[in-house]
Protein backbone atom coordinates (compact mmCIF):
# COMPACT_ATOMS: atom_id res chain seq x y z
CA UNK A 1 0.00 0.00 0.00
CA UNK A 2 1.40 3.37 -0.86
CA UNK A 3 2.17 5.39 2.25
CA UNK A 4 -0.48 7.04 4.52
CA UNK A 5 -3.32 5.63 1.70
CA UNK A 6 -4.91 4.26 5.19
CA UNK A 7 -5.72 6.96 7.69
CA UNK A 8 -7.43 6.23 10.34
CA UNK A 9 -6.47 9.30 12.98
CA UNK A 10 -8.92 12.42 12.11
CA UNK A 11 -6.27 14.92 12.79
CA UNK A 12 -4.80 13.13 10.05
CA UNK A 13 -7.13 13.18 7.56
CA UNK A 14 -7.72 16.97 8.16
CA UNK A 15 -3.88 17.25 7.59
CA UNK A 16 -4.02 15.39 4.22
CA UNK A 17 -7.07 17.23 2.70
CA UNK A 18 -5.64 20.89 4.30
CA UNK A 19 -2.30 19.79 2.07
CA UNK A 20 -4.30 19.12 -0.96
CA UNK A 21 -6.41 22.37 -0.71
CA UNK A 22 -2.94 24.13 -0.75
CA UNK A 23 -2.46 23.10 -3.71
CA UNK A 24 -5.66 23.47 -5.48
CA UNK A 25 -7.07 20.09 -5.75
CA UNK A 26 -10.74 19.23 -5.77
CA UNK A 27 -11.42 16.82 -3.62
CA UNK A 28 -14.57 13.84 -3.69
CA UNK A 29 -16.17 11.18 -1.32
CA UNK A 30 -17.28 8.06 -1.71
CA UNK A 31 -18.47 6.77 1.65
CA UNK A 32 -18.67 3.20 2.43
CA UNK A 33 -19.55 0.49 5.09
CA UNK A 34 -16.91 -1.82 3.16
CA UNK A 35 -17.52 -5.50 2.37
CA UNK A 36 -16.82 -3.45 -1.44
CA UNK A 37 -18.02 -5.13 -4.89
CA UNK A 38 -17.93 -3.56 -8.21
CA UNK A 39 -21.05 -1.77 -7.18
CA UNK A 40 -18.95 0.61 -4.72
CA UNK A 41 -15.69 0.60 -7.61
CA UNK A 42 -18.41 1.92 -10.05
CA UNK A 43 -18.91 4.91 -7.30
CA UNK A 44 -14.74 5.91 -7.10
CA UNK A 45 -14.98 5.63 -10.88
CA UNK A 46 -17.66 8.26 -11.11
CA UNK A 47 -15.97 10.40 -8.46
CA UNK A 48 -12.54 10.00 -10.87
CA UNK A 49 -14.15 12.03 -13.20
CA UNK A 50 -15.02 14.67 -11.34
CA UNK A 51 -13.08 15.51 -8.72
CA UNK A 52 -8.61 15.56 -8.29
CA UNK A 53 -8.83 13.10 -5.28
CA UNK A 54 -10.81 10.66 -3.86
CA UNK A 55 -11.29 9.96 -0.28
CA UNK A 56 -13.65 6.57 0.55
CA UNK A 57 -14.27 5.79 3.85
CA UNK A 58 -14.85 2.77 5.68
CA UNK A 59 -16.94 2.75 8.90
CA UNK A 60 -19.83 0.21 10.22
CA UNK A 61 -22.06 2.80 11.15
CA UNK A 62 -23.74 1.94 14.23
CA UNK A 63 -26.42 4.62 14.19
CA UNK A 64 -28.43 3.09 11.32
CA UNK A 65 -28.46 -0.24 12.81
CA UNK A 66 -31.42 -1.30 15.21
CA UNK A 67 -31.58 -3.91 17.79
CA UNK A 68 -31.71 -7.52 16.35
CA UNK A 69 -30.44 -6.35 13.04
CA UNK A 70 -26.73 -7.19 11.57
CA UNK A 71 -24.15 -4.61 13.21
CA UNK A 72 -22.25 -7.56 14.35
CA UNK A 73 -23.10 -10.21 11.76
CA UNK A 74 -22.14 -7.35 8.63
CA UNK A 75 -19.35 -8.52 6.64
CA UNK A 76 -15.70 -7.21 7.00
CA UNK A 77 -12.98 -7.98 4.91
CA UNK A 78 -11.29 -3.89 5.57
CA UNK A 79 -7.70 -5.18 3.84
CA UNK A 80 -9.34 -6.87 0.76
CA UNK A 81 -11.40 -3.63 0.81
CA UNK A 82 -8.24 -1.35 0.89
CA UNK A 83 -6.71 -3.41 -2.16
CA UNK A 84 -9.89 -2.96 -4.29
CA UNK A 85 -9.93 1.17 -3.74
CA UNK A 86 -6.01 1.19 -4.17
CA UNK A 87 -6.51 -0.83 -7.66
CA UNK A 88 -9.16 1.25 -8.16
CA UNK A 89 -7.21 4.47 -7.89
CA UNK A 90 -8.88 5.85 -5.02
CA UNK A 91 -6.01 8.26 -3.39
CA UNK A 92 -6.98 7.81 0.26
CA UNK A 93 -9.07 5.25 2.40
CA UNK A 94 -10.02 6.93 5.68
CA UNK A 95 -11.17 3.76 8.41
CA UNK A 96 -11.19 5.72 11.63
CA UNK A 97 -12.02 3.48 14.77
CA UNK A 98 -14.66 4.87 15.85
CA UNK A 99 -17.36 8.22 15.03
CA UNK A 100 -18.87 9.11 18.16
CA UNK A 101 -17.31 9.99 21.25
CA UNK A 102 -19.03 8.29 24.68
CA UNK A 103 -20.60 10.91 25.35
CA UNK A 104 -21.96 11.39 21.72
CA UNK A 105 -25.57 13.23 22.13
CA UNK A 106 -26.13 14.88 19.01
CA UNK A 107 -29.19 13.28 16.48
CA UNK A 108 -30.28 14.82 13.66
CA UNK A 109 -34.70 14.31 12.61
CA UNK A 110 -35.19 14.72 8.87
CA UNK A 111 -38.43 14.39 6.88
CA UNK A 112 -39.15 14.97 3.23
CA UNK A 113 -37.78 11.83 1.55
CA UNK A 114 -36.95 9.92 4.40
CA UNK A 115 -40.43 9.76 5.45
CA UNK A 116 -42.26 6.41 4.21
CA UNK A 117 -41.00 3.39 2.44
CA UNK A 118 -38.11 2.70 3.80
CA UNK A 119 -39.06 4.48 7.32
CA UNK A 120 -41.76 1.90 7.90
CA UNK A 121 -39.79 -0.87 8.52
CA UNK A 122 -36.57 0.86 9.55
CA UNK A 123 -37.80 3.99 11.56
CA UNK A 124 -34.36 4.68 12.95
CA UNK A 125 -32.14 4.11 9.53
CA UNK A 126 -32.36 8.00 8.10
CA UNK A 127 -31.71 9.16 11.69
CA UNK A 128 -28.36 7.59 11.58
CA UNK A 129 -27.43 7.93 7.87
CA UNK A 130 -27.67 11.99 8.39
CA UNK A 131 -25.52 11.71 11.46
CA UNK A 132 -22.66 9.68 9.82
CA UNK A 133 -22.37 11.78 6.78
CA UNK A 134 -22.90 15.05 7.98
CA UNK A 135 -19.99 13.83 10.32
CA UNK A 136 -17.52 12.47 7.70
CA UNK A 137 -18.48 15.86 5.80
CA UNK A 138 -17.78 17.77 8.39
CA UNK A 139 -13.96 15.87 8.34
CA UNK A 140 -13.41 15.46 4.82
CA UNK A 141 -14.87 18.52 3.77
CA UNK A 142 -15.16 17.42 0.05
CA UNK A 143 -16.31 19.46 -2.95
CA UNK A 144 -18.69 16.19 -3.70
CA UNK A 145 -20.21 12.99 -3.00
CA UNK A 146 -21.24 10.18 -4.46
CA UNK A 147 -24.08 7.96 -3.57
CA UNK A 148 -25.44 5.13 -5.49
CA UNK A 149 -28.86 4.67 -6.79
CA UNK A 150 -29.73 1.68 -5.34
CA UNK A 151 -30.10 3.11 -2.01
CA UNK A 152 -32.37 5.54 -3.87
CA UNK A 153 -34.26 6.82 -0.80
CA UNK A 154 -31.03 7.09 1.15
CA UNK A 155 -29.62 9.63 -2.31
CA UNK A 156 -32.75 11.76 -2.13
CA UNK A 157 -32.43 12.00 1.61
CA UNK A 158 -29.34 13.17 1.64
CA UNK A 159 -29.22 15.56 -1.05
CA UNK A 160 -32.29 17.43 1.41
CA UNK A 161 -29.65 17.21 4.47
CA UNK A 162 -27.44 19.28 2.11
CA UNK A 163 -29.81 21.64 0.98
CA UNK A 164 -31.40 22.21 4.38
CA UNK A 165 -28.38 22.45 6.36
CA UNK A 166 -26.35 24.55 3.56
CA UNK A 167 -23.41 21.86 3.01
CA UNK A 168 -21.36 22.83 0.16
CA UNK A 169 -21.05 19.35 -0.82
CA UNK A 170 -22.65 18.56 -4.56
CA UNK A 171 -24.34 14.85 -4.49
CA UNK A 172 -23.75 12.94 -7.48
CA UNK A 173 -25.36 9.42 -8.40
CA UNK A 174 -24.50 6.42 -9.47
CA UNK A 175 -26.71 3.79 -11.17
CA UNK A 176 -27.05 0.12 -9.97
CA UNK A 177 -25.06 -2.01 -10.59
CA UNK A 178 -26.15 -5.37 -11.01
CA UNK A 179 -24.97 -9.21 -11.38
CA UNK A 180 -25.85 -11.24 -14.49
CA UNK A 181 -29.54 -12.34 -13.67
CA UNK A 182 -30.14 -8.54 -12.68
CA UNK A 183 -29.79 -8.83 -8.72
CA UNK A 184 -28.30 -5.52 -7.47
CA UNK A 185 -25.01 -5.67 -6.23
CA UNK A 186 -25.13 -5.60 -2.24
CA UNK A 187 -22.52 -6.28 0.35
CA UNK A 188 -25.70 -8.46 2.25
CA UNK A 189 -25.65 -11.03 -0.81
CA UNK A 190 -22.74 -12.49 0.64
CA UNK A 191 -25.26 -13.81 3.00
CA UNK A 192 -26.99 -15.91 0.51
CA UNK A 193 -26.84 -19.77 0.01
CA UNK A 194 -27.39 -21.19 -3.33
CA UNK A 195 -30.66 -21.43 -3.11
CA UNK A 196 -31.54 -18.28 -1.79
CA UNK A 197 -29.35 -17.00 -3.88
CA UNK A 198 -31.66 -18.19 -7.31
CA UNK A 199 -34.80 -16.58 -5.04
CA UNK A 200 -33.33 -13.48 -5.10
CA UNK A 201 -32.55 -12.98 -8.72
CA UNK A 202 -36.16 -13.03 -9.13
CA UNK A 203 -36.80 -9.82 -7.91
CA UNK A 204 -35.46 -7.97 -10.40
CA UNK A 205 -37.23 -9.48 -12.64
CA UNK A 206 -40.86 -9.51 -11.67
CA UNK A 207 -39.56 -5.50 -10.45
CA UNK A 208 -38.75 -4.46 -14.30
CA UNK A 209 -41.89 -6.42 -15.58
CA UNK A 210 -44.41 -4.72 -13.31
CA UNK A 211 -42.49 -1.24 -14.11
CA UNK A 212 -43.35 -2.25 -18.13
CA UNK A 213 -46.67 -2.74 -17.41
CA UNK A 214 -47.04 0.81 -15.30
CA UNK A 215 -45.12 2.78 -17.77
CA UNK A 216 -47.28 1.52 -20.71
CA UNK A 217 -50.32 2.38 -18.88
CA UNK A 218 -51.71 -0.37 -16.19
CA UNK A 219 -53.02 1.00 -12.66
CA UNK A 220 -50.20 1.46 -10.34
CA UNK A 221 -52.10 -0.10 -7.29
CA UNK A 222 -53.23 -3.32 -9.55
CA UNK A 223 -49.77 -3.70 -11.01
CA UNK A 224 -47.73 -3.45 -7.49
CA UNK A 225 -50.54 -5.84 -5.83
CA UNK A 226 -50.05 -8.19 -8.29
CA UNK A 227 -46.03 -8.00 -8.31
CA UNK A 228 -46.25 -8.11 -4.14
CA UNK A 229 -47.83 -11.40 -4.59
CA UNK A 230 -45.50 -12.50 -7.35
CA UNK A 231 -42.29 -12.57 -5.55
CA UNK A 232 -43.78 -14.18 -3.10
CA UNK A 233 -44.63 -17.05 -5.27
CA UNK A 234 -41.08 -16.66 -6.27
CA UNK A 235 -40.09 -17.73 -2.69
CA UNK A 236 -39.73 -14.74 -0.51
CA UNK A 237 -41.15 -14.53 2.66
CA UNK A 238 -42.14 -11.02 2.64
CA UNK A 239 -42.89 -7.88 0.88
CA UNK A 240 -42.70 -4.48 3.11
CA UNK A 241 -43.13 -2.25 0.32
CA UNK A 242 -43.64 -1.93 -3.76
CA UNK A 243 -44.43 1.59 -4.63
CA UNK A 244 -44.46 4.06 -7.06
CA UNK A 245 -43.18 7.78 -6.29
CA UNK A 246 -42.29 11.11 -7.48
CA UNK A 247 -38.79 10.82 -8.57
CA UNK A 248 -37.87 14.24 -6.85
CA UNK A 249 -39.99 14.06 -3.59
CA UNK A 250 -40.57 10.38 -3.47
CA UNK A 251 -44.11 11.31 -2.51
CA UNK A 252 -46.25 8.35 -3.61
CA UNK A 253 -48.19 8.18 -6.91
CA UNK A 254 -51.43 6.55 -7.56
CA UNK A 255 -53.93 6.30 -10.55
CA UNK A 256 -51.53 6.07 -13.67
CA UNK A 257 -48.23 7.28 -15.07
CA UNK A 258 -48.62 10.49 -15.69
CA UNK A 259 -45.63 12.88 -17.30
CA UNK A 260 -43.88 13.20 -13.61
CA UNK A 261 -40.67 11.46 -13.68
CA UNK A 262 -41.02 8.77 -11.30
CA UNK A 263 -39.67 5.73 -10.18
CA UNK A 264 -40.70 2.42 -8.71
CA UNK A 265 -39.39 1.05 -5.80
CA UNK A 266 -39.11 -2.24 -3.72
CA UNK A 267 -38.24 -4.01 -0.63
CA UNK A 268 -38.79 -7.52 0.24
CA UNK A 269 -37.11 -10.55 2.65
CA UNK A 270 -35.29 -13.85 0.97
CA UNK A 271 -34.38 -16.29 3.57
CA UNK A 272 -33.62 -14.05 6.19
CA UNK A 273 -32.01 -11.25 3.72
CA UNK A 274 -33.63 -8.35 3.77
CA UNK A 275 -33.33 -6.69 -0.16
CA UNK A 276 -34.31 -3.17 -1.82
CA UNK A 277 -34.15 -2.58 -5.59
CA UNK A 278 -35.24 0.27 -7.98
CA UNK A 279 -35.83 1.81 -11.25
CA UNK A 280 -37.27 4.41 -13.36
CA UNK A 281 -39.92 4.74 -15.06
CA UNK A 282 -40.50 5.98 -17.93
CA UNK A 283 -44.35 6.96 -20.30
Amino acid sequence: MPKNFIITSETELRSQVKRWRVKGKTIALVPTMGALHAGHLSLIAKAKQHADKIVASIYVNETQFAEGEDLDTYPRDHANDCEMLRAAGCDLVYMPKKMYADNHATTINIAGPALGLESEARAHFFAGVALIVTKLFNRVQPDLAVFGEKDYQQLLTIRRLTADLDMPVRILAAPIIREADGLAMSSRNKYFGDEAREIAGRLNVIMQKCAKKISQGADIKISTDKACQQILDAGFEHVDYMAVADANSLALLTGHLTDTPARLLVAAHCQGVRLIDNCALIR
